[in-house]
């Protein structure tokens, strides 16, 4: 689903020579940053500020990574109510989602409304162990290898992709791949779980979940409610280029996903279930050892 609304806009500014003392003015090409309304039958379930675009799939990854929803299936409809902003554009800040009768969206939505930002992923739970009991079966299971060499190219991939960053400098991004290193799906938002949501969204509604045998590269750092949500969308592997939090090596411990930080090659830090890293060539056998330093090639 395309883009709704403006993801970038122009501003002026002053460069500035840190020098010398010397200014100049010139244009600038910023991230727009907006709120969205969640309506779910006709009552505020959440305002989340993010940057416009497939915003659809941004509400159905954040209700899945809620617990409120299994299935687009149980998403009746979701339309934008339009409203214009002050320079007479609209704004498409608003998204109606009608929620299938009998469902647990529909059954048993979350009391209170409540409100996140662009930099807030586990905002609506009440506490940690919340967010813990809402992780599905553990990814132990999952059988997938990938090839230290596939890793290494993967932010690179990421950032070849990002158009909008490439304008702005000021948005994160979050791509999906196969085990091949091929990009299945990539999100831009000014917020790192936004573009998760959007992520983890576009795959439910394309009946994709559970994500077995794919890696989920983001462009910051893996913070807990990054693996939460990357858990219970049954992704196996989370491969971030800055540094993870102590409580999310402990979630994917726990949960069985390989987790990686300081993914710049041609080195990489594996927190957890290095066992599926393995070297060039390797992804595609069975048996094989792992790749005990995680050092990509």
């Amino acid at each position: 689903m395309g883009p709704v609304g403006r993801v970038t806009v122009r501003a002026r500014t002053t460069r500035l020579d840190l020098d010398d003392g010397s200014a100049r003015a010139r244009a600038d090409t910023l991230a727009v940053e907006e709120p969205l309304q969640l309506e779910v039958d006709g009552e505020q379930l959440t305002v989340t500020m993010r940057t416009p675009g497939d915003d659809v799939d941004l509400a159905l990854g954040f209700l899945h990574a809620e617990g409120l929803l299994t299935a687009a299936e149980d998403v009746v409809s979701a339309v934008h109510c339009t409203d214009l902003g002050p320079d007479g554009e609209p704004t498409y800040n608003l998204l109606r989602i009608a929620a299938r009768p009998g469902s647990r969206l529909a059954g048993e939505r979350v009391a209170r409304p409540f409100t996140t930002t662009s930099a807030c992923g586990v905002c609506g739970s009440a506490s940690v162990e919340d967010v813990l009991a809402r992780v599905p079966a553990p990814l132990h299971a999952d059988p997938v290898r990938v090839g230290t060499d596939v890793l290494a190219g993967l932010p690179d991939t990421l950032r070849a992709a990002q158009s909008a960053f490439e304008r702005t400098g000021g948005l994160h991004a979050a791509g999906l791949f196969d085990a091949t290193g091929a990009l299945r799906c990539l999100r831009e938002d000014v917020g790192r779980h936004n573009a998760v949501d959007k992520v983890v969204g576009w795959g439910l509604r394309e009946g994709l979940l559970p994500l077995r045998g794919s890696v989920l590269v983001v462009s910051g750092r893996a913070s807990f409610e990054l693996v939460q949500k990357a858990a219970m969308a049954g992704v196996p592997v989370l491969a971030a280029v800055s540094a993870p939090s102590s409580l999310a090596v402990s979630l994917a411990r726990e949960v069985g996903m390989t987790l990686l930080g300081f993914v710049r090659p041609p080195r990489a830090n594996a927190y957890s279930r290095e066992d599926r890293l393995v070297p060039p060539g390797a992804s595609g056998e069975t048996g094989v050892g792992a790749c005990p330093t995680a050092v990509l090639t």
